[in-house]
């Protein structure tokens, strides 16, 4: 099948299985079946279109952070209605243009943003849904990159503002107050985090009843593991133990926002070896992949497992597995175990989650292609970049 993707697609390339999405989308949907929920893919984790309409289909909803991911999502098929706008920089013509789309939920990080958003919709006589997106100050386990809840975070309103920050907001005219929110942070391996946070949101939601405000609807984010290397899973039956007693009895609808734990496992970065090499007595794959691929390992030095396709019979080496752009924080792996030779091709597992997504034109690398494999059959979603695509956008200076 490699051999097959390889030559038809050529290398680098991400390979997604669609079946695996569908899957772990499905298996949140039947833990959280008892209760008023709704799955709300975060779209940053992957956007291609072809996943995003995969998941449209579902039935999912959308956690978006920029204008061009509502314009994905509705071009996928996306329920507005289904979509969250999170995110700290929200800018006018991004808030003009949900409002316009008619989404449901803004997720509000500051009071500056609550006055911004009422005046918005004044002026394009709407009345923006809202929930108040809250810091909870939960430490969690992970990369200080990808951690979001602690008060030194620049995400989301401090938990002793909220109540105070929620009579406010009943005074602006333009909004309406369905919501509550947080979000954690990224790769959370136990359920304890959601607990204590959704306690906390509880008792929020609660004292806003009692001055008569009335919450619909608790976001507790997404955040939840994928195994890359020494990382368990999260186990989504734990995440129900907690949720399902608090919203069994309550007239209240649980939003998710799972991204990674969707599209991870589904994703391979396909390529090929160009060369090794040994070096002051160390070996060096080179492959056609490189940083501006996947930038995971580079940026919060992060671990993916790598195979080859075609096993070899010998002696495995160990050896750092590196690509060709030209700074030494180009590498998909270090001290790893392979025998390989060029012309071999290897996978780059679970690489289905802010892969492509973060990739970039870096030593003006044309981005790979992107393609789905369902059952037996492949489709090319997303063309490789030529070498003219890369400056299209620009000119030269006039004589």
């Amino acid at each position: 099948m490699w051999d097959k993707l390889a030559e038809q697609y050529g290398t680098p390339c991400y390979i997604y299985k669609k079946d695996i999405i569908e899957q772990k989308w499905n298996a949140f949907a039947e833990v959280l079946k008892p209760i008023s929920h709704q799955i709300c893919y975060a779209v940053k984790a992957n956007s291609n279109l072809a996943i995003l309409n995969v998941l449209a289909k579902l039935g999912s909803g959308f956690d978006i952070v920029s204008g061009g991911e509502l314009a994905r999502v509705l071009k996928a098929g996306g329920d507005p209605q289904k979509i969250v706008f999170s995110g700290v920089g929200k800018q006018d013509a991004e808030i003009l243009a949900a409002l316009e789309a008619n989404i449901g939920c803004f997720n509000i990080e500051s009071q500056f943003e609550l006055g911004q958003i009422n005046q918005l919709a004044k002026s394009a006589n709407k009345i923006a849904p809202i929930a108040l997106r809250i810091n909870p100050d939960i430490p969690i386990k992970s990369h200080r990159y990808i951690a979001t809840g602690l008060k030194e975070n620049k995400f989301g309103i401090p938990i002793q503002e909220a109540i105070e920050l929620y009579l406010y907001a009943k005074t602006l005219p333009n909004l309406k107050i369905i919501g509550i929110a947080c979000h954690l942070g990224s790769q959370i391996q136990d359920a304890e985090p959601y607990e204590i946070a959704l306690k906390k949101l509880l008792h929020i939601i609660d004292e806003l009843a009692k001055k008569d405000i009335h919450i619909t609807q608790c976001d507790i984010g997404g955040g939840y593991s994928v195994h890359y290397q020494s990382e368990q899973g999260f186990n989504i039956t734990e995440l129900g133990k907690v949720v399902l007693p608090e919203f069994i009895h309550r007239k209240l609808r649980l939003l998710i926002e799972p991204g990674r734990a969707i599209v991870a496992e589904s994703g391979v970065l396909l390529t090929k070896v160009i060369s090794t090499k040994i070096q002051s007595d160390k070996n060096f794959v080179i492959v056609d992949a490189a940083m501006n691929d996947l930038i995971r390992p580079a940026l919060y030095e992060a671990y993916h497992e790598i195979v080859p396709c075609n096993p070899r019979h010998g002696v495995e080496k160990e050896c750092d597995v590196v690509g060709p752009v030209c700074e030494t924080g180009d590498f998909l792996g270090h001290h790893r175990k392979l025998c390989v030779e060029a012309g071999d091709l290897l996978q780059i597992l679970n690489a289905g989650a802010y892969g492509f997504t973060m990739s970039s034109n870096y030593n003006s690398r044309p981005r790979c292609a992107e393609v789905m494999v369902v059952g037996d059959k492949s489709f090319l979603i997303r063309a490789r970049e030529t070498l003219e695509q890369l400056w299209e956008n620009e000119t030269c200076l006039p004589e």
